[in-house]
């Protein structure tokens, strides 16, 4: 193959062992497909290869990955919407004949290339790079390429979390990653850490979460960095090995920001209303604001 197909927001490009696909940039396309701009799905990656009717006079090309493949629709499990689809390529009806022709291709590619019908037994599919950062409802989530880390926000994070202090999870301690879609109610991402820790059902209370609301953890911020992290913990050795892909570069960890004072006074005085408040002890108190204090 070779040969290129332009669908709506999208284009595939048909390669003899994978399918290029390039995302456009504008104000009509889905702000998850700018985020990830371009992705190569090796045929072995994909299960299934449909062409069908779409709406307002067009068809739909669509390739289904295969389990345990991608790591983006892993974290995604099932929750994005078509329109968010990243494996449906929606085409004028015109031309249908064209994209039947590039389904049938696909679909010998496909049958030949692996056995569709199994999980995979690695990520196929390369998940958007580190540094990845955005912003949640209770805090600021960053990740490096190697650690995770949680920065929680004074005017969102529930007392437990301001007692456990700001996180930092090494891939290598996680087995996990769990995201509820910020477009659903009490949206969050969990980190899923290894061995026997019980962590709260509310995501709201577990220091190893924060939780999404409206206008934070936009899907096409929160679940990139989703499928990163799920990358990384895999390659670490908590899950089925992955290699790098023909290219890869090393990727660069991110500088450690110096702490902004004023953030340190306001969370300091945050600590004292908790304290007021008889939600932290005095010895809570005293060790978390020396805590802090350290960090200037």
């Amino acid at each position: 193959m070779g040969d290129v197909l332009a669908g709506n927001h999208a284009t595939w490009e048909f390669e003899s062992d994978s399918v290029l696909i390039r995302f456009e940039r504008g104000i009509r396309t889905p702000k998850l497909f700018q985020a990830l701009r371009e992705r190569r799905v090796p045929h072995e990656a994909l299960a299934s290869v449909t062409l069908s009717p779409g709406k307002r006079g067009t068809v739909v090309l669509h390739a289904v990955p295969r389990p345990g493949a991608d790591p983006l629709m892993e974290a995604a499990a099932g929750q994005l919407k078509e329109s968010g689809d990243p494996y449906r390529l929606v085409l004028p009806a015109e031309r249908e004949t064209l994209a039947e022709y590039y389904a049938d291709e696909l679909r010998t590619a496909v049958t030949t290339a692996a056995s569709p019908d199994e999980p995979a037994d690695r990520f196929l599919v390369t998940a958007p790079p580190p540094p990845l950062h955005f912003k949640a409802y209770d805090g600021k989530v960053s990740f490096d390429g190697s650690k995770v880390s949680f920065r929680w926000f004074w005017t969102g994070a529930s007392s437990a979390k301001w007692k456990a202090g700001d996180q930092r999870f090494d891939v290598a301690d996680l087995c996990g990653v769990e995201w509820r879609s910020p477009e659903v109610f009490d949206g969050y991402l969990r980190l899923l850490r290894r061995g026997d820790q019980q962590q709260p059902t509310q995501a709201d209370h577990d220091p190893a979460a924060v939780v999404f609301g409206l206008g934070y953890g936009p899907v096409h911020e929160s679940l990139p960095l989703a499928a990163a992290v799920l990358q990384a913990v895999r390659t670490s050795g908590a899950g089925p090995a992955v290699t790098a892909g023909p290219g890869s570069v090393p990727v660069p960890a991110m500088a450690q920001a110096r702490p902004d004072p004023a953030d340190i006074a306001e969370r300091i005085r945050h600590l004292g209303e908790l304290h007021d408040a008889g939600l932290v002890t005095d010895d809570e108190f005293r060790a978390k604001k020396a805590e802090l204090l350290a960090e200037l």
